[in-house]
């Protein structure tokens, strides 16, 4: 594409950026004239507005100065001061440096004969006629008439003066107009003629390079354009026939590539798709053989293999187990029985062949195999591998997971069974030995009528001993109902409120833990020492009000208080430890690995006080809690 421009072959050559500069240059200096002329009739226009403004206030001082006299002689007096105040605003305004600027810059116009006439009326006749009145007294009617056909003569050359101002200030913007309009029309006509040369030698070689564009954008890369020449749009045609020449050849490779790329994907989807349903189906069923079925199932279909299975290792010294396959049983366990189970055990490494091995294992352990079948002749890809890799290390992981929470269940059963052996051991065994005691004396005395008698008091001490294990064993209920239910408050409040009916009086329960957390063994054992403090308290303290309050600090200990209003210990037995029960709450805070204290209030009444460490303090925690309920009868 030629351009048909008469300009010289250097113009030529950098016809384009030459245009645009010579244009733009004009243009600026248009408006440069334009904005320049504009700035200086703009300024000598808001000197006459400022002008205007001040001949204007004179006109309103005239007038107001007879006002002003016309009042005072209505009172009976010359012109007041407020009249010489408004002289002297007068007086003012007209030396306002305002019109001082504008006389002098057209000395000879006719606002400035104006100014003149204003100037030497004000001086010769009107200002001393005013400055008169001051001293004189009330004018007459006639001669405030005479007074206001002066001012009103006098107003009239005001309104002269303001009137040939707002005239020089009006020539100023029309000149202006004028101006701008020229500026205008010069910058209109520039601008056509640049925007005429612009299309001839930018638009249209410029649409011919867009119409290839969209041919390209289409599909068509054989498209060329046929501007080449030295000038900037010549030189943009050759670097498009370059590019369109290279996208020729690089868009014959991309589908290939795509299609490789898409298949890759496709893999990756569907190997990532199977590692999401098979680590759901182990996290859900670690154990269940139709959980590695299915996952076995998905992988022979991604990985083209024959056949696959999962082998097992026993805990105890035995043969392994296929728990699941899609083949059958293992070949080589068939042909060498034992034999091959032991290889499979020391060799770590995935085999190689038709029949592959995976080991799976944690970090821990190594729980089975992982075999593979494929297809004669075939191998396993780079992410088949990591694939399989992948699958056995969340199967060994799953395994080992179930093997600890197998673990954990076992050891938590055999937790539970010692605490309940403890507490039968340390309670009710007690009780029942007492019992069977006194039913051997009860055996003797029934079998001799001389001691008849002595059968009342046996049975008395059987009744209380009956009674006393059945209470123990409704305590230990309530220890192992909280070891399910974990309820620490509503079991002390249970508590509170039990012992404050059997004794009739007010028990108040306080319990604030903040950051302590406490293990159920010591929640069990807290509960205990509370219930054995209270039997203790309803049985001898005589009390009518008792505190209970349960407290941790932000150190991670914990304090039991136990108080009474009752009759206190008295005087030491001669065995302490045994009396009151105080033997078996002092086993439990030894248990608790805590300290305990049992005297007398000053004020009157028992205190039982145990503290000992939290099984672990919350980090970061809000220390609070929470203080429970009074229980009454």
């Amino acid at each position: 594409m030629r351009m048909n421009m008469q300009l010289p072959p250097p113009v030529l050559r950098r016809s384009i950026m030459l245009l645009v500069t010579v244009a733009m240059l004009t243009l600026a200096l248009i408006g440069l004239a334009g904005m320049s002329a504009s700035v200086l009739v703009v300024e000598r226009a808001r000197s006459s507005t400022e002008a205007i403004k001040v001949a204007g206030s004179l006109r309103r001082y005239a007038q107001r100065i007879p006002s002003l006299a016309a009042v005072d002689s209505l009172g009976g007096r010359g012109l007041s001061a407020r009249g010489l105040a408004v002289i002297g605003d007068f007086e003012r305004q007209l030396e306002h440096p305002a019109l001082a600027q504008a006389i002098a810059r057209a000395p000879q116009a006719s606002f400035a004969v104006a100014y003149r006439g204003v100037h030497a009326a004000w001086r010769s006749s009107l200002k001393p006629r005013f400055e008169a009145l001051s001293g004189a007294g009330a004018l007459s009617a006639g001669g405030i008439e005479r007074l206001l056909t002066e001012v009103d003569a006098f107003v009239e050359q005001i309104d002269a003066l303001v009137a040939g101002l707002e005239h020089d200030n009006e020539t100023r913007i029309h000149g202006l107009h004028q101006t701008l309009a020229l500026a205008m029309g010069l910058t209109l006509i520039v601008a056509v003629i640049a925007l005429g040369l612009l299309y001839r030698a930018l638009l249209r070689p410029l649409g011919g390079l867009l119409e290839a564009a969209r041919r390209i954008a289409g599909g068509d890369f054989s498209v060329r354009v046929g501007n080449t020449g030295e000038d900037e749009i010549g030189r943009v045609g050759t670097s498009f026939n370059l590019m369109a020449g290279e996208l020729e050849k690089l868009y014959g490779n991309l589908e290939r590539h795509v299609a490789e790329k898409t298949a890759e994907l496709q893999r990756s989807n569907r190997a990532l798709e199977l590692l999401y349903h098979a680590i759901t189906r182990l996290y859900h069923s670690p154990t269940a053989p139709e959980a590695y079925e299915a996952t076995l199932r998905d992988i022979d279909r991604v990985a083209g293999l024959s056949g696959s299975f999962v082998c097992i290792e026993p805990q105890a010294e035995a043969a392994a187990a296929v728990i699941a396959s899609t083949f059958g049983a293992c070949p080589e366990r068939i042909a060498r029985g034992g034999d091959a189970c032991a290889d499979c055990r020391t060799s770590m490494v995935p085999g190689d062949g038709d029949l592959l091995r995976f080991p799976l294992r944690d970090r821990e352990h190594h729980y089975g195999m992982l075999r593979l079948a494929l297809p004669p002749g075939a191998g396993l890809e780079d992410w088949q591998r990591q694939l399989v890799e992948a699958l056995s290390r969340h199967i060994g992981m799953a395994l080992g997971a179930a093997r600890r929470g197998e673990q954990e269940r076992l050891l938590a059963l055999q937790d539970e069974r010692s605490v309940i052996a403890r507490e039968l051991h340390d309670s009710l065994a007690q009780a029942l030995s007492y019992m069977k005691i006194q039913a051997s004396l009860l055996q003797r005395v029934a079998g001799d009528p001389a001691r008849a008698a002595e059968a009342g008091p046996i049975l008395v001490d059987l009744r209380a001993g009956i009674n006393a294990a059945y209470r123990q064993l409704r305590e230990l209920l309530v220890s192992f109902r909280l070891g399910l239910s974990g309820d620490l408050d509503r079991l002390l409040g249970d508590a509170a409120r039990e012992y404050g009916a059997r004794g009739k009086l007010e028990v108040a329960l306080e319990l604030r833990l903040g950051d302590c957390v406490l293990s159920p063994n010591q929640e069990v054992h807290v509960l205990q020492i509370v219930r054995e403090a209270l039997s203790n308290m309803v049985r001898h303290a005589g009390a009518r009000r008792a505190r209970v309050a349960v407290l941790g600090n932000a150190g991670g200990e914990v304090g039991i208080e136990v108080e009474d209003d009752g009759v206190g210990l008295g005087a030491p037995p001669e065995d302490a430890r045994n009396h009151h029960g105080l033997s078996i709450m002092r086993e439990r805070a030894h248990s608790l690995g805590g300290e305990i204290e049992i005297g007398n209030r000053a004020e009157g009444g028992t205190r039982v006080g145990v503290r000992f460490a939290a099984a672990r303090v919350l980090a970061g925690g809000a220390f609070g809690g929470k203080v429970a309920r009074t229980a009454t009868d």
